[in-house]
């Protein structure tokens, strides 16, 4: 009875493990821009630095301040590398469930004319060497 009972639980679970997360996207941290995006993320004042938005950025472009740059609170707010920026929205929709609305999606001509940097495809702006050229010179 309790071998038999056993059995069918094992068999549930197991096909509880095939359906439970399957209409769930899976998204590859080695996404890359692919085309100018038609919006942007930009952080505002309310920005708390809870990185509830880093693990969901399919791109991985969001980070904090460096403490160089920033000298205000405790926990820097967090920062969005403009030229990796997919605009997929999906920081600003986990920022906003979290009740702190501190991420704002601008379309990208009135953030390149905000902010007077014109964005392309690149995934590094003009004239920066890429993190991976650097840190490939200085381990090697």
């Amino acid at each position: 009875m309790v071998a038999s009972l056993l059995k069918m639980i094992r068999a549930h679970v197991g096909d509880r493990k095939s359906t439970v997360y399957e209409d769930i996207p899976h998204y590859n941290k080695k996404t890359r821009k692919k085309k100018r995006p038609r919006l942007m993320a930009v952080v505002n004042d309310a920005c708390t630095g809870c990185e509830a938005c880093i693990p969901f950025c399919p791109v991985d472009c969001i980070d904090h301040e460096p403490p160089a740059d920033y000298t205000g609170a405790v926990i820097p707010p967090v920062r969005i590398r403009w030229h990796e920026c997919i605009g997929c929205q999906i920081c600003a929709r986990v920022c906003e469930g979290m009740a702190w609305d501190a991420i704002d999606m601008i379309s990208i001509d009135q953030f390149e004319a905000d902010f007077g940097i014109r964005v392309g495809d690149q995934l590094h702006p003009p004239g920066e060497v890429p993190q991976e050229a650097v840190s490939a010179a200085t381990s090697g």
